[in-house]
């Protein structure tokens, strides 16, 4: 295992990979970055194409430890980039995509032609787009767009660059600082789903969620008193179904587990999150990273939450936002509709619990918190559906009587 440090999309970002982990790989499964398509998996299609010191490059043939240092741009770091959305906007104005897997690759080959090229020539143009294939287009859209971006630019004066970013000879990504990966591995050790796919003990980044959801509920305390409890990490911890802290907490920083088990499915997923709070807003930000060994499944979450007075101050309105992504096989069974359903169940269970540990049920058969049980919540979940149905149903006879 080899501890890499990289600056993607403006941040920086410290992993732990293995040797052979590719520089794709890392970004889709480990940093959720999924506007890098892999196609191929050869070098050939192109689909995974991104900007490593400011060069195209195949992340799916390029190994992440040889990028130690490197300055990595994704497709979703160019949303503001001034020439991808020029490039865009001719891409959908020269109908220049079909079904859209090849157009990240294609956005970044192109820029990087607008860039370089001094005019709209077509065959500079075929050449340089021959390494991005497409299966749906026939290439003449792509071709009409790219020139349309060139030749508008030039007329506005805008001069090429005629290297674009290459500032030594050699590979893509050689121009980037002395790699020192190999000073910073890590004693051999047989490798685990754990040690495969978790984000360097030391590093929660920021992230983009793939899914947030809203909650809220109300607890008969006042806010500073509910704050108050919020700094109690191990006490939070306590109310909060299936989780565990399985190091000493402090203000900044918690190490913990989560259980989950629906049927014949189960997770433990074992993390750290990193504590924010703002005593002059009585709100505050957790944010954590996650991996689950068994299912070789990671996610990253952020809960946020903001305490409002109510009642003269009496009682307190806890606003949430959750967010999360989820990657690996568990990805695959979380329907958004069902986890919203749950989620607004886990919180109620979580309202409960620290309703009572704020009242002053101090013990432990009082205050602690059950393993989310996935199966007691569906059929909680169906009961509640099922209610609800038969009160439409009754509620059509009703109208035609």
């Amino acid at each position: 295992m080899n501890t890499i440090e990289l600056t993607v999309n403006n941040r920086a970002v410290n992993a732990l990979v293995e040797p052979r982990t590719s520089l794709a790989d890392l970004m889709r499964d480990r940093l959720d970055l999924t506007g890098t398509h892999l196609g191929c998996e050869h070098g050939v299609c192109g689909a995974c194409t991104l900007l490593l010191d400011g060069v195209p490059a195949r992340s799916c043939i390029t190994y992440a430890v040889a990028c130690d240092g490197a300055d990595v741009t994704t497709i979703e770091g160019l949303d503001d980039d001034e020439i991808a959305i020029e490039l865009r906007a001719a891409f959908t104005r020269e109908h220049a995509l079909q079904c859209g897997y090849c157009t990240p690759g294609m956005l970044v080959s192109a820029r990087d032609l607008v860039r370089r090229l001094p005019e709209a020539d077509e065959q500079q143009i075929r050449i340089g787009m021959s390494g991005n294939l497409c299966r749906c287009t026939g290439y003449v859209g792509i071709i009409n767009a790219v020139q349309s971006v060139i030749s508008a630019r030039r007329a506005r004066d805008i001069a090429p660059e005629p290297h674009a970013g290459r500032k030594s000879l050699g590979p893509v990504g050689s121009g980037h600082k002395a790699c020192v990966s190999a000073e910073k591995a890590v004693p051999a050790r047989p490798a685990t789903a754990e040690t495969a796919y978790a984000i360097a003990p030391l590093d929660i980044p920021d992230f983009t969620p793939s899914t947030i959801l809203e909650q809220q509920f109300s607890v008969a305390h006042p806010p500073q008193k509910v704050f108050a409890l919020f700094d109690d990490i191990a006490a939070v911890a306590s109310c909060l179904p299936g989780a565990s802290l399985t190091g000493v907490p402090t203000p900044q920083r918690v190490e913990g587990a989560i259980r989950v088990k629906i049927g014949p499915i189960s997770a433990n997923f074992n993390g750290a999150a990193r504590v924010e709070r703002d005593p002059a807003t009585l709100s505050g930000r957790i944010l954590g990273v996650g991996t689950d060994q068994r299912s070789r499944s990671s996610t990253q979450g952020e809960i946020r939450y903001r305490l409002l007075r109510i009642e003269d101050g009496a009682a307190t309105s806890v606003e949430l936002s959750i967010g999360y992504s989820l990657t690996g096989m568990l990805a695959q069974v979380g329907r958004s509709g069902l986890v919203r359903d749950l989620a607004a169940r886990l919180i109620a269970e979580f309202a409960g619990n620290l309703d009572r540990r704020l009242s002053g049920a101090t013990s432990e058969s009082a205050t602690r918190a059950a393993d989310l049980n996935g199966i007691s919540l569906i059929f909680g979940l169906l009961r509640e559906r099922a209610a609800t149905f038969v009160r439409r149903l009754i509620g059509r006879d009703g109208d035609r009587a």
